[in-house]
């Protein structure tokens, strides 16, 4: 599906051009039961033509995950692969053109169902080449699990944006601009803090952790927790039932 979108991507400044970038704002704002005359009303074209170039709603859906695939790759890579910090400041300057992207991806993950799981995947196989573009950089630490890696910081960094929209809901479309804002001055600084700095201040858990099996287990069984021994008995201790001299 996602393959057939990408072969037939709209021009740029087409009618095609205009009907996807409308559609991916009205899904973000409104959800996915927004009809296709508004979407063709805000692109300035009828519902009919609409359908001549996307053949249904759920092929339009489709285009819309791949054109914001494409942009959230792009704009990752630009991040991972700049070799100063002049792409990313550029970036936060300009947070409103990203804040639709962020709607649409929401909007997904709160529709559910085959279309949110595939762009959800999609986002995970993207994330584990553009964090490798930053291990290639220098930028990113390289991981015992890439792709353990990156499904998980997209769960949560997805998870946390889906979680503080839940709570604020309100009445009304959603305003993808505002909530991206929001969202960026509450999570950026610790979510870096995080990242560049860590909490643990040595390795003695996560080795603890490796030794007992974690992160080896076949199937996503976890292993089975070993025996957890206390100090060895004192020389002194006598036998059950009697005294220890």
């Amino acid at each position: 599906m996602m393959d057939e979108a990408r072969r037939e991507a709209p021009q740029p400044g087409s009618t095609p051009e205009r009907i996807l970038a409308a559609a991916v704002r009205r899904f973000g704002a409104d959800g996915f039961g927004v009809g296709l005359r508004e979407i063709g009303a805000d692109a300035g074209v009828s519902a009919a033509l609409v359908i001549r170039h996307y053949g249904s709603k759920d092929g339009l859906r489709r285009a819309c995950d791949e054109h914001v695939l494409t942009e959230v790759r792009r704009v990752k890579m630009e991040s991972v692969g700049a070799t100063d910090t002049r792409s990313l400041l550029e970036q936060l300057a300009h947070i409103e053109e990203f804040a639709p992207l962020t709607g649409y991806v929401i909007a997904s993950l709160i529709d559910g169902g085959e279309l949110a799981r595939d762009l959800i995947e999609h986002m995970i196989a993207d994330a584990v080449d553009y964090m490798a573009e930053g291990e290639r950089t220098g930028k990113i630490k390289p991981s015992r699990d890439p792709e353990a890696r990156a499904r998980y910081l997209t769960y949560s960094g997805l998870g946390g944006l889906l979680l503080q929209i839940r709570l604020a809901q309100v009445d009304g479309p959603r305003d993808p601009v505002a909530m991206l804002r929001t969202y960026m001055e509450k999570s950026m600084i610790p979510s870096l803090e995080l990242y560049t700095e860590g909490i643990f201040t040595d390795s003695r858990i996560l080795d603890a952790v490796l030794e007992a099996g974690y992160g080896h287990q076949q199937n996503g069984a976890i292993p089975a927790p070993h025996d957890v021994a206390t100090d060895p008995p004192n020389e002194t201790s006598a036998p059950p039932g009697q005294h220890a001299r």
